[in-house]
């Protein structure tokens, strides 16, 4: 008999595999297969070979980075190209406080706050019981009476381990017992003996570059169950260990997220004076500078199988701007998202330049001494003569207007139907679809996760906007280019194609508003200030009209506009205040004219839900009311008559 090919893992194909087999033998041509005890055989057979079949499949899977779903798997395959996951990162929180010495017996010369912990969080911010900690003694020296800790504080408790080195164990390792450590807050000091209290302080070596036999550092990696093993040099690579050796840990032990956003502490450290005598009084309350961000969980399977490659590809040295952005995630890891572009893509072109944009974790933005940090370090890894610039995220705002059919049959109220757009608006926003740089708004995606919001939604009419917010400098003469990088519809030819929120200029009363005239081509056009009638306080978006018929031009030539390329250049101009108070914000908004929206170059695409409305129209012909449709409410897809921007949440 030919042996036969399996071409499917269905139990049921199995089996019928199995039967022609049998029948190939002409002993069984006729044989009852569903009648007999051969039949219990064959389900064996074919339980038995499709198990195995699983079971290779998802063994062959395991084996290579791109399929492996297992953590452990996932991480071992990344440490054979040199890749350590990022740690779950604690919080940090930056706090002031201050010692009075003036009424001490004896005056000290400085004042140690020792290692551990140094506070905890006030009951009024979490259920849990959140502890900060510091991994270092950290020592202030008494001025004026006064001994003053501005400080950083970590989330998390403060962990010891030691290891004694026994050269007869040829199988030891050194293997940290908890889950949850942040390995940026390793100590490693290596003593001569336990006898001895000189030690040695090791660093953590990221590469194998410019470390020989004498140099003091370990090396990481994690293990299952995202614990971490540190591993010594061979005299080679690194210094190696002697026999007797006392290896000391410390690490902190974090909560990740949790800890983050925690402003208000209690002080339970402990300080001690320069002759070692416990300090437990007129310790001020602790002051805070900055609340607990940069909290992190550990880095996820599906981020390790994205960037291992990525900083494996670089081989330490940044060329392309797919090296710069794995590069720059391996120094700051509190990457969020991150987008690098050569200088030859921007018009006009700057050449020798790479400029990279950067989303952190929490907040919108980085400091300008993070960004000089992180341009230190990009020099040890850049090609002579490209210079690297950071850049501020640029936000790009995508908003709707829906209008949703639903049949009244299949549900109990209009409401309930907006309540469940407005969700699956939410979770949209915060999906992976958005929030990220060069991600692409889809709108036939988008509007058909609006039709599966309810069983009942027959059909929705969605009109997008886009937005970006221009962060005024007040009464100061200044430029503005706003870039929204997706080109512009043209609804009306006379103008009114762009709509701002409202702001104040220098020697002009009223309060005033960006619009546009476009030019006879069709693709630039002139920016115009215009005023309004007088709009009634607390009106939304979808409750009040603002028409072209109430607009005056007051001002021509403010400056520029270019739908093709959708740019906005504003000419010197003195803005007194904004209608947006908060950072002086001027909104400024357009129909792009394709419903697809890209976010190019250092544009973030983020979807407003607060500035997007939902509309709820019962659907006649579905749900049997007007058979016919004379009666039906049809809705167009370009419906916003206003000729400004009412600031007002929509669906607060």
């Amino acid at each position: 008999m030919a042996i036969t090919n399996f071409t499917s893992l269905d139990f049921e194909d199995i089996k019928d595999t199995i039967k022609r087999y049998i029948r190939s033998d002409s002993k069984f041509t006729d044989y009852d297969y569903e009648g007999s005890t051969l039949s219990l055989i064959i389900d064996m057979l074919a339980y038995n070979t499709y198990i195995s079949a699983y079971n290779a499949n998802m063994l062959s899977n395991e084996v290579f980075l791109d399929g492996a779903t297992l953590r452990e798997n996932v991480v071992s395959l990344a440490r054979n190209i040199g890749y350590v996951p990022r740690p779950r990162k604690a919080s940090v929180a930056e706090v002031y406080f201050n010692v009075d010495t003036a009424e001490f017996p004896v005056l000290p010369r400085s004042l140690t706050l020792k290692k551990g912990i140094v506070a905890v969080n006030s009951e009024q911010f979490t259920n849990k019981n959140l502890t900060f900690c510091i991994p270092e003694d950290i020592t202030s020296i008494v001025k004026d009476d006064q001994a003053e800790f501005d400080i950083k504080v970590y989330e998390g408790a403060l962990v010891q381990q030691r290891f004694e080195v026994s050269e007869f164990d040829v199988n030891q390792r050194f293997i940290l017992d908890n889950v949850g450590i942040d390995y940026t807050t390793l100590r490693v000091s290596v003593y001569g003996d336990a006898f001895t209290d000189d030690k040695v302080v090791y660093d953590l070596a990221t590469s194998i570059r410019e470390i020989d036999g004498d140099s003091k550092v370990y090396f990481l990696q994690e293990i299952p169950d995202e614990r971490y093993e540190l591993i010594f040099g061979d005299n080679i690579f690194g210094k190696k260990l002697e026999n007797g050796n006392i290896v000391e840990v410390s690490y902190i032990v974090s909560n990740g997220e949790d800890g983050n956003g925690a402003d208000l502490f209690r002080f339970v450290g402990n300080i001690v004076d320069n002759n070692n005598n416990v300090i437990d009084r007129d310790i001020s309350i602790i002051q805070t500078t900055n609340s607990a961000s940069g909290g992190l969980d550990i880095e996820s399977v599906k981020s390790i199988k994205n960037y291992a490659g990525r900083i494996y590809a670089s081989q330490n040295r940044a060329v392309t701007t797919n090296d710069y952005e794995a590069i720059v995630r391996k120094i700051y890891p509190e990457v969020e998202s991150i987008n690098a572009f050569g200088g030859e893509e921007l018009s006009p072109p700057k050449f020798g330049r790479v400029f990279i944009t950067i989303k952190p974790q929490s907040g919108n933005y980085i400091s300008n001494s993070l960004k000089d940090s992180i341009k230190r370090e990009l020099r040890k890894y850049s090609v002579a003569g490209i210079v690297p610039e950071i850049l501020d995220t640029k936000y790009l705002f995508v908003e709707c207007d829906t209008s949703v059919y639903y049949n009244s049959n299949l549900v109990s109220s209009a409401n309930t139907v907006r309540q469940k757009v407005i969700r699956t608006l939410n979770n949209f926003a915060d999906s992976d679809e958005m929030n990220m740089y060069g991600s692409r708004f889809k709108y036939t995606k988008f509007t058909s996760l609006i039709d599966k919001s309810d069983e009942s939604i027959t059909s929705n009419i969605t009109e997008i906007r886009i937005r970006r917010d221009l962060r005024a400098v007040l009464n100061r003469r200044a430029e503005y280019e706003i870039c929204f990088g997706n080109q512009f519809k043209i609804l009306n030819q006379k103008g009114y194609n762009i709509k701002s929120s409202g702001f104040r200029v220098s020697g002009i009363s009223k309060q005033v508003y960006l619009s546009d005239i476009p030019a006879a081509d069709g693709e630039t056009g002139e920016v115009v200030l215009i005023t309004v009638q007088d709009i009634p306080p607390n009106v939304g978006n979808s409750q009040y009209i603002v028409d072209s018929p109430s607009a005056s031009i007051v001002r021509r030539r403010v400056g520029t506009i270019d739908y093709i390329k959708g740019e906005i250049k504003l000419n010197a101009i003195n803005i007194v205040s904004t209608e947006v108070e908060q950072n002086s914000i001027i909104q400024i908004s357009a129909s792009p004219n394709s419903n697809d929206v890209i976010g190019l170059h250092d544009l973030f695409l983020q979807f407003d839900v607060n500035y997007s409305s939902v509309n709820t129209i019962i659907d006649n012909i579905s749900s049997g009311a007007d058979p016919t449709g004379s009666r039906y409410i049809s809705t167009p897809s370009y419906s916003d008559r206003n000729v400004i921007r009412l600031v007002e949440n929509t669906l607060s």
